[in-house]
């Protein structure tokens, strides 16, 4: 397949989606942890937003594998114990099973947020239905991706905005919610690590 970011771009959302399979599918980090998250069978779980776009610039700009890469974001979504305990026991059994890989893995009950969300980032939003409904509050719609394993081990993929710009290189903010500062950080940041990226800022 011709992984040319530019020609993706303009390509079917099919033929885009069937480039990121063949990418995480050749990345034995991501495709360590997508099994990691399947076997444990976290609920509703999905590794998330940068492991996998900015693997895909990795693979279009030729540089190494986890180049800008922080951590490894896995969400999850379980709605039937909010306390801290409950996420923090998820936290420590997804990061001890993941360990061998290597990863800075980061693990989030999805059906928390609205708990510490205010304090974070300075206003409230109502509680998350799922874990894919909290793609859709990204501060960046370049950044709402996800992956996850079947049984049978194919990929399977949530990206409610497209993936046209993960293929242009190219970040936009998303304005549902007022988040502006933190679609400028992550673009500065981006830029320091992808200087080809195209930014639109706040």
């Amino acid at each position: 397949m011709d992984l040319h970011g530019f020609d993706l771009a303009r390509a079917p959302l099919d033929v885009q989606a069937d480039a990121l399979r063949a990418i995480v599918g050749a990345d034995p980090d991501l495709m360590g942890l997508l099994a990691v998250v399947r076997d444990l069978g976290l609920p509703d779980g999905w590794l998330v937003s940068g492991a996998l776009y900015q693997t895909v610039w990795n693979v279009l700009t030729g540089r190494p594998r986890r180049t800008g890469i922080k951590d490894y974001d896995v969400v999850y979504f379980d709605g039937s114990d909010l306390s801290y305990e409950a996420e923090d026991a998820v936290i420590r059994r997804v990061e001890a099973t993941a360990r061998p890989l290597g990863l800075p893995v980061e693990v989030r009950n999805q059906a928390r947020v609205h708990l510490w969300f205010p304090g974070r980032f300075g206003f409230e939003v109502p509680p998350l239905v799922s874990s894919a409904d909290s793609l859709l509050r990204y501060a960046s719609t370049t950044h709402a991706v996800a992956a996850r394993l079947d049984a049978g081990g194919r990929i399977h993929l949530l990206a409610p905005y497209g993936l046209a710009d993960v293929f242009a290189l190219h970040m936009r903010p998303n304005r549902r919610l007022p988040n502006g500062p933190s679609h400028d950080a992550k673009a500065r940041r981006c830029l320091s690590v992808w200087p080809e990226l195209t930014v639109e800022w706040w």
